[in-house]
């Protein structure tokens, strides 16, 4: 996904060349992210991953930046941000600078997801905690709101 810019000089982008050297295999790639070597062939063929360097023998080689590119992935994909996002994001990338605005507005609605699931997950914690509590005979649960104010998706 572009370049990986080590540093910036002036106005001037200093590319760290070892991020972009190809020297992982599809197996080591699939080992470091945690990610089958089917999951790396499928992001590549559906454009979520950029051009995946080929050694001598044709074969994938993937450098540190792809790594990286993978993380990112990776906590998109928690977010629950849907792999058709994720390719427009990959898209948006390669595109350049001029997309910038879309990619930050992206970040700023997933975030804001983000932030309503960690409420939510907040919300259930206080609801399993109650429970721990009242099975463990503890006379002082506290009955959490989120057991007194309906939950479409709260299931007791």
């Amino acid at each position: 996904m572009g370049r990986a810019v080590d540093q910036v000089v002036g106005d001037q982008q200093v590319v760290d060349a070892d991020q972009e050297k190809p020297q992982y295999s599809i197996g080591e790639a699939a080992d470091r992210s945690g990610l089958s070597r089917d999951t790396l062939r499928w992001y590549e063929r559906i454009g979520l991953m950029n051009y995946i360097g080929r050694d001598h023998a044709g074969k994938r080689r993937f450098s540190n930046r792809d790594l990286e590119w993978l993380a990112l992935i990776g906590r998109l994909r928690t977010t629950g941000m849907s792999v058709a996002d994720m390719v427009r994001y990959a898209e948006l990338v390669r595109e350049g600078e001029p997309t910038v605005p879309e990619r930050l507005q992206m970040f700023r609605n997933t975030r804001v997801d983000v932030l309503a699931k960690i409420d939510e997950l907040r919300q259930t914690l206080a609801v399993l905690d109650y429970k721990i509590d009242l099975y463990e005979g503890k006379v002082a649960a506290v009955k959490p709101a989120a057991l007194t104010q309906p939950c479409e998706r709260l299931k007791i």
